[in-house]
């Protein structure tokens, strides 16, 4: 059933300029319109008569200018109005005297003598300020104005012109906010006072919040910055009511579906391998552990998220989960974004599985299996080994690439899929190996190094239950960092190279980090999905383009200055027995310096990598730079991390790199990332060139909103998963889910 809020603008503002409103800000119907929140508001004083103005109140004036001069501060010469503009960066005085027809106010404006050219006499205008009293003249100082386009403007009008909060909304030069304002006055003139609410009536009482007409009149309309609060509060519950539904119902759907039970067994692999183990689980990997298999003993899917910092031990807790689901008679994928990070996932999980990963072979254990390798460069011999390992269920764990996703890879009873590396998929890429089960669903686990706020748990993974590891295992060794401005301090960066050669004499290896290649300049990652930056780098405020530096630059300089070492490159391009060659060399410490692309972002483990150098270091993100800096200090032997930059302190950029050197926690490098981004970064979705769903809701910042919304969509969808009781919420999920604006839920 149509509402007024689904009705048509051009039923309220005419054909011409609901043309304009859909055709450059996309709003069609009325609901959209008055969901067009203001941005920010202009606050001015009460409309005022001259005769009432008194030193001291914030006021508002409706006058018409009388005259105008301009004078230089330095020579007090008054300057033609003809050439005020070539006084732009001058310190001037702008004085204008307005007057009501019976009594005169005088504007100063320091510094703006371009207003004399448009408060021109006779011009009628709104002024707003503190009034002030200089030489027993009454003057509004530095005041807010509005030019009034029309003289024949009503008394009304003007007055909803000078209310005290002046909103100013998302607007264009086509469509500017004075047309916006108007516009949605008359739409709200016309609406009925009782409209459908989302928000259930029960809820809009416990939670103390503002009805939709009550919160629409307040929030366009407001007298108070009590009215700006109250309904800001109440359209940000019901943005974050309207998507913990949505995740709520997709969490009843995964629940409703089949998975075969996959229950810890006595006596079995995963017995054996913690037996075996060198080291002693921690707290977390333990705790854990007993959530991941209760959720694998469910006769439902599991989806959960495992979080943790860089060399928490996320690699032991899925290898347990994997060979829990091998000892219940499963099979276990683990699908890693890149051939490299895939090859690395083979070689540790068969070494830390030794014989255990040796079924059918000489020396192998009693209890074994298989560990497979399925990526798109394999030879045909070896794919055609892998595929029938898989399907025939010799190997119970198959580690791949995307090329697992493919049609004709088939397994014999696949229980588990570990993803890693969750933002490098869709989540059709996990529904492709979902779909490799038959009638039932393998269980999930998804994996990230970084870490996540809670409040983007709750929404970008909202439908994911959540394991976080914050304990580092024992024997880590810590991690010093230091940012290196190259161009004011060239000595610092032959220090750094420097520092490498000392470290490779002590017996350890380096990393030197660079954002891109070399072959070509892209503004787009290549096929490995590596970082290659197009950026500008910043000197002060003045920005200089530059190309970010490559491997190939880096590896020439380096020649030179590092010719008696073992120095070779490793990027996403190189043939993939090249790769897993020189990731060979460098883990058995035949390289000492390996210069290389962010193919070594994750997954990378060589314990006698000691130093890193990272080039460009402001051409990588925050998280990007603490998941690259992870790569050392793996070991007994302490880590150094330099951050290469041009850029000159004092820089925004610069600051980033200065925060990332201040600390090792993830977490707080996670939320200095996040508050410095736009809020469609967060989501997902500004790479994607989609707008946010998201109007006034932050997920940075509402946690106690996102997280008493989602306790209601919970109590909701578990009494009622189709809303058949809440038919306006139901409206509003559906067209959430019919919108692009929402596409960043698929990223769970």
């Amino acid at each position: 059933m149509k509402t007024d809020m689904d009705r048509k603008l051009r039923d309220f503002l005419g054909a011409r300029t609901a043309k304009s409103f859909a055709e450059v800000l996309g709003l069609e119907t009325v609901g959209e319109l008055l969901r067009h929140y203001p941005r920010r508001y202009l606050k001015k004083g009460e409309l005022t008569p001259f005769d009432e103005l008194e030193v001291g109140d914030q006021a508002t004036v409706n006058g018409r200018v009388k005259k105008v001069t301009v004078r230089s501060l330095d020579t007090k010469a008054e300057i033609p109005i003809a050439d005020v503009q070539k006084w732009a960066r001058r310190k001037t005085l702008t004085k204008v005297v307005v007057t009501d027809g019976s009594r005169d106010l005088e504007l100063a404006f320091f510094n703006q003598p371009w207003l004399a050219a448009k408060l021109q006499p006779g011009t009628a205008a709104l002024f707003w300020g503190e009034v002030t009293m200089f030489r027993d003249i009454m003057q509004l100082k530095s005041p807010g104005t509005e030019i009034l386009d029309t003289d024949d403007l009503s008394e009304a009008e003007i007055e909803r012109r000078a209310r005290p909060f002046r909103p100013l909304y998302p607007a264009t030069a086509k469509l500017p906010t004075a047309t916006i304002e108007r516009s949605i006055k008359i739409v709200l003139d016309s609406l009925d006072e009782n409209l459908d609410d989302p928000i259930p009536e029960l809820i809009l009482r416990k939670e103390r919040l503002l009805g939709l007409r009550e919160a629409l009149q307040k929030v366009h309309l407001p007298d108070t910055e009590k009215d700006i609060r109250d309904a800001q509060q109440r359209f940000r519950f019901e943005e974050a009511l309207v998507m913990q539904t949505i995740l709520a119902q997709r969490r009843a759907v995964t629940d409703a579906l089949n998975a075969v039970p996959r229950p810890r067994s006595e006596g079995g692999m995963l017995d054996e391998f913690d037996q075996r183990l060198p080291f002693k689980l921690t707290e977390g990997q333990a705790e854990v552990g007993e959530e991941i298999f209760a959720d694998l003993a469910r006769p439902h899917p599991m989806h959960r998220l495992l979080q943790g910092e860089v060399g928490s031990g996320k690699t032991v807790v899925a290898l347990r989960a994997m060979l829990s689901v091998v000892d219940a008679g499963g099979q276990a994928v683990l699908l890693a974004p890149t051939e490299v990070l895939a090859t690395q996932h083979h070689k540790t999980l068969t070494k830390m599985l030794g014989d255990l990963a040796e079924e059918g072979m000489l020396g192998g254990a009693e209890r074994a299996t298989r560990v497979g390798l399925l990526t798109g460069s394999l030879g045909a011999a070896a794919r055609r080994t892998a595929m029938l390992d898989a399907a025939s269920g010799a190997a119970g764990i198959v580690v791949g690439t995307h090329a697992l996703l493919e049609d004709k890879v088939q397994f014999a009873d696949l229980g588990l899929v570990v993803v890693d590396e969750q933002h490098r998929f869709g989540v059709e890429q996990r529904a492709a190996l979902s779909q490799k089960s038959g009638d039932n669903t393998p269980h999930v686990l998804v994996m990230t190094a970084t870490p996540i706020p809670r409040t983007v748990a709750m929404t970008v993974f909202g439908d994911l239950a959540v394991s976080t590891l914050t304990e580092l295992p024992a024997g880590r060794s810590p991690i010093q960092s230091s940012v290196v401005p190259a161009k004011q301090k060239p000595d610092w960066l032959q220090r750094a190279w420097a520092r490498i050669r000392e470290e490779v004499g002590k017996g350890h290896q380096a990393y030197v980090v660079c954002p891109r290649i070399g072959d070509e300049v892209k503004n787009a990652a290549d096929e490995e999905g590596e970082f290659v930056a197009g950026e500008e780098e910043e000197k002060g405020t003045k920005k200089q383009a530059r190309p970010p530096i490559s491997v190939l630059q880096v590896s020439e300089a380096l020649a030179e200055i590092l010719h008696d070492l073992r120095v070779e490159i490793l990027h996403g391009r190189l043939p993939a027995e090249e790769k897993d060659s020189v990731m060979s060399r460098f883990a058995a410490g035949e390289v000492d310096v390996l210069i290389a692309t962010t193919v070594i972002e994750v997954g990378v483990d060589v314990p006698n990598a000691s130093t890193m150098v990272i080039m460009d270091a402001d051409r990588f993100g925050i998280s990007q730079l603490h998941q690259l800096r992870g790569r050392v200090g793996r070991g007994r032997v302490p880590g150094l991390c330099l951050l290469v930059t041009d850029l000159w302190p004092g820089s925004k950029s610069y600051g980033r790199l200065d925060a990332v050197a201040s600390t090792t926690d993830g977490f707080e490098l996670s939320r200095i990332d996040l508050e410095t981004r736009r809020e469609g970064d967060v989501l997902g979705v500004a790479q994607s060139g989609k707008r946010s769903s998201l109007k006034l809701l932050s997920v940075l910042r509402d946690e106690e909103i996102i997280f008493t919304a989602r306790h209601v969509a919970n109590s909701i969808v578990s009494v009622d998963a189709e809303l058949a009781e809440y038919p306006t919420l139901r409206s509003f999920v559906r067209s959430a889910l019919e919108s692009e604006t929402t596409e960043y839920l698929e990223k769970t």
